[in-house]
């Protein structure tokens, strides 16, 4: 890039459901990062690069923060922490609902309290909560000292996001690009398969389930002189059960997932996508760390 340029990493942080891979595909205009209404759908570190004429931001998406009740979970709390502490400027994203004192709010300000990086404030949601309740909002999280600069922004609407994206430039240094300008993320299509699958599993699931599964991919291959992809992803459970209500009735559940998940690969790689699914029980897998590592938790 040429002198004059910024460049730089923002870490985007804040509890389960806040919005920030929303923020993330708008800020982007692409979808990176998958999104559910389910809470702690992000488990690992997702980066989004952002890159125009006044430089390159690259963005750093991770689990929301929480209190960490099995392995899974302090694997995804040390994820956004590490994210928090490698960046060059951290970001609390805090949507409409009340109760910032509460315990996941405290825990998010306990590691930006710990990084030394300019720490800024976005009330998310605002097309939801109106603009007056989260001014009111920001004026009364903004009066501790944390944070440098705050801001009112829509991830869903894309309100704010541009003067938002706009100030961040301006307090990033001056620097090269770390990535090729076509670039949008440096996670490669083997993990992004990974994802899809994950994420429509995620919305045909019900509440609990989704948080008892994990995708890993077996296979990922190429067959350019076909316009081919072929991809078997193994899809792992805690129970049974579990297992049952995955493939379901004659198989149609994981069928359905299966035709989704392949819709979107193919829209991702523009190529025809040979996608194989099974199902395979893996005790307690969650609260064990060294499952957690085979399945790609590290």
């Amino acid at each position: 890039m040429t002198e004059g340029k910024k460049s730089g990493f923002v870490a985007l942080v804040g509890r389960p459901n806040v919005g920030k891979s929303t923020l993330l595909n708008r800020m982007l205009g692409a979808k990176i990062a998958i999104v559910s209404r389910k809470p702690q759908t992000t488990r690992d570190r997702i980066a989004g690069i952002l890159t125009d004429s006044r430089g390159q931001i690259v963005f750093l998406d991770g689990p929301g923060i929480h209190r960490p009740a099995k392995a899974l979970n302090a694997y995804m709390v040390r994820t956004a922490q590490r994210i928090a502490e490698e960046a060059d400027v951290a970001v609390h994203i805090v949507d409409d609902r009340h109760g910032e004192a509460g315990e996941e709010e405290t825990l998010v300000r306990g590691i930006l309290e710990n990084v030394s990086v300019p720490r800024m404030l976005a009330v998310n949601k605002i097309d939801r909560s109106g603009e007056s309740a989260a001014r009111h909002r920001l004026e009364r999280m903004m009066k501790g000292g944390l944070y440098k600069e705050g801001f009112l922004i829509s991830a869903a609407t894309g309100k704010g996001v541009d003067e938002f994206i706009g100030r961040l430039f301006s307090i990033l240094p001056e620097g090269p690009a770390y990535y090729p300008e076509e670039d949008l993320t440096d996670l490669p299509m083997r993990f992004i398969a990974k994802e899809i699958v994950r994420e429509k599993l995620f919305e045909a699931l019900s509440e609990e389930l989704p948080y008892s599964v994990a995708v890993t991919i077996e296979e990922y291959s190429e067959e350019p002189e076909k316009g081919l992809v072929r991809i078997r992803a193994e899809i792992s459970v805690e129970r049974e059960s579990q297992k049952g209500i995955i493939i379901g009735r004659g198989g149609g559940m994981l069928k359905k997932i299966g035709t989704e998940a392949r819709l979107e690969l193919e829209k991702e790689t523009g190529e025809r996508v040979y996608l194989e699914l099974f199902v395979k029980v893996e005790k307690d897998w969650s609260r064990n760390e060294t499952m957690l590592r085979r399945l790609g938790y590290v």
